[in-house]
C-alpha cells in the first residue's frame, strides 16, 4: 500500500473511549482510546492494521496520524483537562527508520494539553530491546512527564523484565487474570503478588475487563486502584456519553453485602450449602421416615453426613452415615429402622455440631471448632436459621485468607496502611462534613537519583527511616498515616482552630528530622560535600 492508501485507512477508522475509574470513588482517571471501524477497510483483526504498516515501513507515520486523531477527539470530552488519554503504542514504532522524537509534544501544544494528559500504553506483545533504543525512548518519555502504563500485563514476552526497565506509572492486569478470579486460586495468587510488588514500587494497578460484580468486588478487596470494563461502561464512539464520575461505583460499594465485615465476606465465600434433612417437631412427625435418610446418602455418595433442621429451619445437629452402619450391615438392622414400631427415630441419630452466626468473628468460630475435637465443622446460621456449613478445611482457608487480607491492606515494606485503607479513610473524612482536616502528602525530592546512585537497598532504608519517623510522630492515635507506595506517604489529622498551628509544627518537625537523619545514609565524602 502507498502513503495515500494509509491516509485513507486512517481517515476511515474512528476511536471509541472507555473510562478508567477509581475503584473506591468512581472518579474518572482518564479514557483509553480504542481503534474502531478497521474492518470496513478489509482487516480481519485490529493487529493486521499495525502488522501491515510495520511490514511496509509506514508504522511510525501511521501511528502519528492515529495519535493526532485520538487527541483531536479526546479534547471534545467534557472535563478532558483533568483526564488522561491512555493511548496504545506499538513497540515496533521505536525501531522504525523514520522514527524521531518530539512529535507528540508538538501535537499537545497544538491542542492545548500538558504532557501529563498522555499515558502511553506499552504492550508485552512485541519484545523490547532494553539495551538499545527502546530504553532510551522510554527514559525520554518519563523525562517529558508522559505517563507510562504496561498493558495486558502477564500475557506477553517480557513480563517482569518490562516492569523493571520501563518504570511504569500504571500496570493494567489483563482480562485473562480478572475473568472468574473470585473462584480461581491461582489467579488470586498471581494478581495478589503483582499488586504487592507494584505498590512497593509506587505503581498504581488497573484491573482490565471487569464485567461482573463478583470480579469487581474481588478486585476491590485484593487492592486494585482502578477498574476498567463493561461493568462500568462499554467503549463508546460518542464522547457525550462519557462522565467525570461514575455513580455506579458508589452503588456497587453501597450494595456490597459482603462489605459488612471482612469476616462476614470470607465466611460467605467459603461456606458450602449442604441441603439439610428437615424434620418437624412434635407428634408422630418427629418419626421422620428413615427411608428418606437412606435415600439421601445413596444419592449423595460424596457426603458422609448431613445437617438436620427443624420446621423453622433451625439447625439441630448432624446425622452421620457412620452412625447408621451398625444397622445397615446387620441382617435385620435396616428393616428395624424402617419399622416405626421399633421406636428408633431420626432424633436418636443426631449428633451435636458447633453452630455460629454468620456475623461471628472468625477467631471465635475457630474456638468453637477447637473445643469439639470430633466435629466435622461448623453449622452457620443467619438470624438463627441454617444457611451453610463450614468444614475444617474451609475454616483454615478462611483464617489464611483473613491474614492475607490484613497484610494486603498494609504496604509490604513499611507495614503502614496502603492505598485501599487510605481511600477508605478519605471517603469517611469527606462524609464528615462537620469536621476540618489537615491532609498531608509526603514525597521525597530527588529520590530516583538517590536510588540510582546508592542502589535500591539503600533506597528502602530511606523509606523505612521516614516511616519510622512518621510512626513515632503520630503514635498518639490522632493521626492517620499511610504509605501510598515508593517514596510517597500520606497523613491526615482532624483539627480545630485551637490546634491547627500545632499540627503544622508537627508536620514541619517530621520533615526536619528526616532531612537530618537521612544524612546518615550517605557516604562520608558525600556528607562532607553537603
Amino acid at each position: 500500500m502507498g502513503t495515500e492508501r494509509w491516509q485513507q485507512i486512517v481517515s476511515s477508522v474512528d476511536y471509541a473511549f472507555q473510562p478508567v475509574v477509581s475503584i473506591h470513588t468512581g472518579l474518572c482517571l482518564g479514557y483509553e482510546a480504542l481503534l474502531r471501524n478497521w474492518s470496513s477497510e478489509g482487516f480481519q483483526e485490529i493487529q493486521e492494521v499495525f502488522d501491515g504498516a510495520y511490514a511496509e515501513g509506514k508504522l511510525f507515520q501511521v501511528e502519528l496520524w492515529l495519535r493526532e486523531k485520538a487527541i483531536r477527539k479526546f479534547v471534545t470530552i467534557r472535563g478532558h483537562q483533568k483526564m488522561k488519554l491512555f493511548f496504545n503504542i506499538d513497540n515496533r514504532v521505536l525501531v522504525m527508520p523514520d522514527y524521531s522524537p518530539g512529535h507528540t509534544a508538538r501535537l499537545l501544544r497544538k491542542y492545548g494539553l500538558p504532557p501529563e494528559s498522555i499515558c502511553f500504553e506499552i504492550s508485552e506483545r512485541h519484545e523490547l530491546d532494553f539495551l538499545g533504543s527502546h530504553d532510551t525512548v522510554l527514559a525520554a518519555y518519563r523525562q517529558q512527564a508522559y505517563k507510562i502504563a504496561i498493558d495486558d500485563f502477564g500475557t506477553g514476552y517480557s513480563g517482569l523484565r518490562l516492569l523493571y526497565h520501563s518504570e511504569p506509572d500504571f500496570i493494567k492486569i489483563d482480562r485473562f487474570f480478572i475473568a472468574g478470579i473470585e473462584t480461581d486460586s491461582k489467579k488470586k495468587l498471581f494478581v495478589g503478588k503483582v499488586l504487592n510488588l507494584a505498590h512497593i514500587l509506587g505503581i498504581m494497578v488497573i484491573a482490565e475487563g471487569v464485567e461482573t460484580q463478583k470480579e469487581y468486588y474481588f478486585c476491590k478487596e485484593i487492592g486494585c486502584d482502578y477498574v476498567q470494563g463493561y461493568l462500568i461502561q462499554r467503549p463508546t464512539l460518542e464522547t457525550g456519553e462519557l462522565s467525570e464520575r461514575y455513580e455506579c461505583v458508589g452503588r456497587l460499594n453501597s450494595e456490597d453485602r459482603r462489605a459488612k465485615t471482612l469476616d462476614h465476606a470470607l465466611l460467605h465465600e467459603q461456606m458450602e450449602y449442604l441441603e439439610p434433612i428437615s424434620i418437624h417437631a412434635g407428634g408422630d412427625a418427629s418419626f421422620t421416615d428413615m427411608s428418606l435418610v437412606f435415600e439421601k446418602f445413596r444419592k449423595s455418595r460424596d457426603n458422609n453426613f448431613f445437617p438436620v433442621t427443624n420446621g423453622h429451619g433451625e439447625p439441630l445437629g448432624l446425622i452421620r452415615e457412620s452412625e447408621l452402619k451398625e444397622y445397615v450391615y446387620s441382617r435385620y438392622g435396616k428393616d428395624l429402622l424402617l419399622n416405626k414400631a421399633s421406636g428408633k427415630r431420626i432424633m436418636d441419630f443426631i449428633v451435636k455440631c458447633p453452630v455460629a452466626e454468620i456475623c461471628t468473628k472468625i477467631e471465635r468460630i475457630l474456638e468453637y471448632f477447637a473445643i469439639d475435637e470430633t466435629s466435622e465443622g461448623i453449622l452457620l446460621t443467619e438470624n438463627g436459621r441454617y444457611i451453610g456449613f463450614l468444614s475444617a478445611r474451609s475454616l483454615l482457608k478462611v483464617i489464611s485468607e483473613k491474614n492475607i487480607a490484613i497484610a494486603r491492606d498494609q504496604n509490604p515494606l513499611t507495614k503502614l496502611p496502603g492505598n485501599t485503607l487510605i481511600a477508605e479513610f478519605l471517603e469517611k473524612a469527606l462524609e464528615d462534613v462537620g469536621s476540618s482536616w489537615v491532609i498531608v502528602y509526603f514525597d521525597f525530592n530527588f529520590f530516583k537519583a538517590f536510588n540510582d546512585y546508592y542502589g535500591f537497598r539503600q533506597g528502602d532504608r530511606a523509606i523505612l527511616l521516614f516511616a519510622d519517623i512518621l510512626k513515632e510522630a503520630t503514635n498518639n492515635g490522632r493521626f492517620f498515616t499511610g504509605h501510598v507506595g515508593g517514596d510517597d506517604f500520606f497523613a491526615a489529622f482532624k483539627v480545630t482552630d485551637a490546634d491547627a498551628d500545632a499540627v503544622h509544627e508537627r508536620i514541619a518537625a517530621i520533615v526536619d528530622k528526616f532531612s537530618h537523619d537521612v544524612a546518615s545514609l550517605y557516604e562520608a565524602r558525600d556528607r562532607d560535600r553537603g
